[in-house]
């Protein structure tokens, strides 16, 4: 008898168990929105656009933190819900308590070389004179949560993989909640300015950390983090990495890319760098919105995939990709019509007003292919696919962004440095359903795939 948690991943209609899974996976990202307009417009309240690039200097760095989270995080959710679909329970616990310690362990690390590495890194990333004691103050008070943020990232995804996605998104709620309640209050009353948005994140890390440790100690899950489960053979640690690799080296490639446009950006002043972070928040209205639809289904296909239900696999992605393009084109036009309210609420200066305007205008090129990308990416990793996910995760921001940055560079104007993303995009978008249609080929041709009946199903 399969555990009630997957019965929803099972039998359910396609359009409910697409629709269940997608909603508190979408609450979530915007959630995180929600958290990264907060601290931002909060800032942009102390009326010092030097504080605004500061912050905004800084997210990069803290981008490639939630990448080590987003290793074990997507990783452990494609392995575990291709095990849970075999009918494994046992080893879904091996691989859970293998991406909790492993990823602590890293967050430890990493925190212990920011505070070693702070100045350097603070420069690598482009802190100018006038925002480099900013900057550091924000990377030294947020590299507390670090270890916080590596568990509460992984398992807002691991989570999912178990059929809990209220959970998942529960926890996400709670962390934001507390981020956007202090942010006020730090910021601006306690007057700590940037110092206190970056005591917000480490209070709003550790408490979605403790809300999943509790969840995860508790009867209700089935998966594990007791030590006793700890393992790296069976295939565990390579299923983990062969697709958290990916998906993390994706956001690395888009902290590295961000480093990049933002020294580029530095040559025309602190007033563009300050316009381009604002411009970036109001693309994330669309962009974390479509990335919640597609790591929602990514559980559900993985299931399906572990299965070998391809029917109900294509069934998903069918439904799934219809959905993701409708939702990109509302919202396409949603923010680019509201463009102008949403610059100003975070800067007050006229001159990086004029910039976020006209970046946040270019960005949203971006939106009536977004969602398709991150649909098929999330597909090819269900499969467990590594190739054609390393692949595509490092051509989006590496091999394509990158090389398309510099060119656009050449051009000396700040409009053509933020055309290199929505340009990407599209060439991004195109590649990904190229992969997708030769994984689908290689997997699906597989004998396994004749019979759907999985294992631990009966008639």
């Amino acid at each position: 008898m399969q555990d009630k948690t997957t019965e929803l991943f099972r039998s359910a209609s396609v359009p409910r168990a697409v629709i269940s899974n997608i909603i508190p996976s979408i609450i979530s990202m915007l959630m995180v929105l929600l958290y990264n307009l907060a601290d931002t417009y909060f800032i942009g309240q102390t009326k010092d656009a030097f504080k605004v690039a500061a912050v905004s200097v800084a997210t990069p760095a803290f981008l490639i933190f939630m990448a080590v989270g987003m290793l074990f995080g997507i990783g452990g959710t494609s392995l575990i819900s291709r095990t849970l679909g075999k009918g494994d329970h046992e080893k879904a616990k091996c691989i859970s308590s293998f991406c909790f310690w492993t990823g602590l362990v890293c967050g430890i690390l990493s925190m212990a070389g920011i505070w070693i590495f702070s100045r350097p890194i603070c420069l690598l990333i482009g802190a100018s004179a006038d925002t480099l004691d900013y900057t550091m103050q924000y990377l030294n008070i947020v590299s507390l949560s670090i270890p916080f943020l590596i568990v509460s990232n992984s398992f807002s995804h691991i989570i999912r993989s178990e059929g809990r996605a209220k959970t998942a998104m529960a926890g996400m709620i709670i962390g934001n909640l507390i981020n956007i309640v202090f942010d006020p209050i730090l910021i601006l009353w306690f007057d700590w300015g940037v110092a206190g948005a970056a005591v917000a994140t480490v209070l709003g890390n550790l408490f979605s950390a403790v809300f999943y440790l509790s969840h995860l100690l508790s009867k209700k899950s089935m998966l594990s983090i007791r030590p006793r489960d700890y393992r790296i053979g069976n295939g565990i640690a390579t299923g983990v990495l062969a697709i958290g690799i990916p998906a993390s080296l994706n956001s690395i490639l888009m902290s590295v890319s961000n480093i990049v446009i933002n020294n580029f950006m530095g040559d025309h002043g602190d007033m563009a760098v300050a316009g381009l972070g604002v411009a970036m928040k109001v693309n994330m209205i669309v962009v974390m919105l479509l990335i919640g639809l597609g790591s929602g289904i990514q559980p559900l296909l993985g299931y399906c995939f572990g299965a070998r239900n391809k029917e109900r696999y294509m069934a998903v992605l069918k439904f799934s990709l219809c959905l993701a393009f409708g939702l990109s084109a509302v919202m396409t036009v949603i923010c680019y019509a509201f463009a102008g309210p949403l610059v100003t609420a975070f800067l007050d200066d006229q001159n990086a007003y004029d910039f976020s305007m006209s970046f946040a205008r270019i960005y949203i090129y971006s939106g009536p292919v977004i969602g398709i990308l991150f649909v098929m990416i999330n597909a090819i990793q269900s499969t467990g696919a590594a190739l054609p996910s390393l692949i595509l995760s490092i051509s989006r921001q590496g091999i394509l962004y990158i090389p398309i940055l510099l060119i656009f560079n050449s051009f000396h104007t700040p409009r053509m440095l933020a055309m290199a993303q929505p340009t990407t995009d599209y060439l991004a978008a195109a590649l990904a359903c190229v992969l997708f249609a030769i994984t689908i080929r290689k997997y699906f041709r597989s004998p396994e795939f004749a019979n759907p009946t999985p294992k631990n199903e009966t008639a």
